[in-house]
């Protein structure tokens, strides 16, 4: 019986496949909405994600002030005795580097490219994740000595030398010639859209006695051996910092340690707020998809009154007619959810290459998404249904 409703189904949606597709349209672009909107949204915080981690792992940094972004807001700024004092006396502390930085020129040639000079040590590559793309990093001798050497970004040798090797050439940084000893792998925009191979990496000498004119360092990268270590590692700073600082017990700290599994706690907790906000409104057009296949189902209860008549007549039983109606209404919104489903697909492959994030299927929302429309099919097809199974026999032969 089942099998032989199913079919009279859809031989009625076939009758009128204009009208059918009109119907479904509001369950595929509902499905597909939904869909897209939850894959781009977990694509963007896989991103994200990564793209905090590319950062480094473990980082603590530690910067003078308690206002987040540029500057110190009037804090004195650290010496590399504090960086040294971390690397003595924290024992989870497996890389420390001073930082400090300046914006400058780097010309070669013909070439000119406004970048940024970071000064540090060569514990700045391993708590960083940088690896090295060709040539070496820093030896004790340059570190100490405060050689004119120079590892440089993508972004720079691009712009600077373009196809060709880096490695050796001379370029000039404000008044004085830098030696390029080698070429950091790429690692793309950040998280904050700043592009992280945008940068000249110079021994922290280099850069305090020819750039910065000081020997102020303005952060402090330090990196735990686990993860585990990070909460102890960072409140030993926290301490260790107060101490060489001078600050009073009930006085506020001047510094700032910065955990960035915070950051990246933040960031993708925001993503997901954001990927149930647009969910939950492309929701809002499979409901009006549901009204839509009410509406087309109370119509064609209505042009189809004899021929309900007819079959009630000759036998049919009321709930038969309410199957028949009901598995129409299933297969209608069904449709829609599997091209809903195929429409998805396409546009978030496509979206998530125009967007460059990760295209990351979610077999759990597709497939919620889907018994979602087919529900959407039960309950609002419901109605019309019972209508259709609740007429008079005699009264549904004399429809004109």
């Amino acid at each position: 019986m089942f099998w032989n409703t199913l079919l009279l189904s859809i031989r009625a949606i076939r009758r009128n496949l204009m009208r059918s597709f009109l119907t479904i349209l509001g369950i595929v672009i509902g499905v597909a909405a939904v869909i897209t909107m939850v894959t781009l949204g977990n694509g963007a915080t896989k991103s994200v994600s990564d793209q905090i981690s590319s950062m480094g792992s473990n980082i603590l940094i530690v910067a003078p002030g308690q206002r987040f972004g540029p500057g110190s807001g009037g804090a004195p700024s650290f010496k590399l005795a504090d960086a040294e004092a971390i690397e003595n006396q924290i024992y989870n502390a497996k890389w420390v580097a001073p930082t400090t930085s300046k914006s400058a020129t780097a010309v070669y040639q013909a070439n000119n490219w406004s970048t940024v000079v970071y000064g540090s040590n060569n514990d700045y590559f391993p708590a960083g994740n940088w690896e090295l793309a060709d040539g070496r990093d820093f030896s004790d001798s340059e570190q100490r000595s405060g050689k004119a050497v120079c590892v440089i970004g993508e972004t720079v040798r691009e712009n600077l030398f373009g196809t060709a090797s880096p490695i050796g050439s001379q370029i000039r940084i404000k008044q004085f010639s830098c030696e390029v000893i080698g070429l950091l792998e790429a690692k793309g925009q950040s998280a904050m859209g700043h592009d992280q191979d945008d940068m000249v990496v110079m021994p922290l000498r280099t850069v305090q006695r020819r750039l910065t004119g000081s020997q102020d360092i303005s952060r402090i990268t330090v990196s735990a051996r686990d993860t585990n270590s990070i909460s102890s590692v960072k409140k030993k700073i926290e301490l260790l910092m107060r101490e060489r600082r001078n600050i009073g017990e009930n006085e506020d700290d001047d510094f700032r340690v910065m955990d960035t599994r915070q950051i990246a706690d933040t960031l993708t907790s925001t993503t997901r707020i954001l990927t149930l906000l647009l969910g939950a409104v492309a929701a809002v057009s499979l409901l009006v998809g549901g009204i839509g296949i009410m509406n087309i189902m109370l119509v064609s209860v209505t042009e189809r009154t004899r021929e309900i008549g007819i079959r009630l007549a000759i036998g049919a039983l009321e709930r038969e007619v309410l199957l028949q109606f009901l598995i129409e209404a299933v297969v209608l919104s069904s449709i829609g959810g599997i091209i809903g489903l195929i429409l998805a697909t396409t546009a978030s492959l496509v979206l998530s290459g125009i967007m460059n994030i990760p295209y990351i299927f979610d077999p759990g929302i597709n497939l919620l998404a889907f018994l979602f429309s087919a529900a959407i099919g039960v309950i609002f097809g419901f109605f019309p249904a019972r209508r259709a199974a609740g007429l008079n026999p005699i009264d549904a032969l004399r429809h004109e």
